[in-house]
């Protein structure tokens, strides 16, 4: 069925498109998880295939964060609510990938030397920030349901705020992993700052600390 547009910049979404929508996240997502399996194996990782496979997964979860992120300004502007149905999925998948990056490090890197890995996330800021958008991404997807949902009441859009700092540490991780290269980490910093600024008065209430002192105009 044809998007149905109008001057006014608004996008009819039906429930049929809704469903297509997702199965084209399904299989871009799931071409992606094939790439990462044939590169791996094909030695397409590069000199360095476990910081190859750290790299590919880490960028996929930080590139689903920002499409999840942009979900709702698009509705938006659009004035396409449907189209945050799948906010949800994105979601998922972007902790999907967040998994696979940290088992990656864990088991290519530190050989599951679990005490090695609170040393590590303690004594390197870069892994602690990831560490912490981590937990985050992990309390968001534990909660994503419509039943814990209900079951949380308002207490549900508090936690799930929290997005907006996960969303600001992944690119501050990313910066301080590299070495060398810089310039891709900080489009990807910018481009995080962009979004966050298109939401900031949701992002400063999402914030944990108080800003009661502070007035949005």
């Amino acid at each position: 069925m044809p998007l149905q547009m109008t001057t006014q910049w608004r996008w009819k979404m039906t429930p049929r498109q809704v469903f297509w929508l997702k199965v084209l996240i399904h299989s871009v997502s799931l071409i992606f998880v094939a790439q990462l399996v044939y590169l791996t194996l094909t030695g397409g990782m590069g000199a360095d295939p476990v910081q190859g496979i750290s790299h590919y997964t880490g960028k996929a979860a930080l590139n689903t964060l920002l499409l999840t992120l942009l979900v709702s300004p698009l509705a938006k502007l659009f004035k396409a609510g449907m189209l945050v149905r799948v906010r949800r999925l994105l979601g998922l998948y972007c902790f999907f990938w967040a998994v696979l990056h940290l088992t990656g490090y864990v088991a290519l890197d530190l050989n599951f030397n679990w005490s090695l890995v609170l040393d590590e996330i303690v004594s390197r800021p870069y892994l602690t920030v990831g560490a912490v958008s981590w937990t985050i991404l992990l309390a968001l997807a534990v909660t994503s349901t419509q039943g814990i949902q209900r079951r949380m009441g308002k207490h549900w859009q508090k936690l799930h705020n929290w997005v907006y700092l996960a969303t600001l540490l992944a690119p501050i991780h990313y910066i301080w992993s590299v070495k060398s290269g810089l310039v891709e980490p900080v489009i990807y910093i910018i481009i995080t700052l962009g979004l966050l600024g298109l939401r900031y008065k949701t992002f400063l209430k999402g914030l944990p600390v108080k800003l009661n002192a502070i007035r949005v105009k």
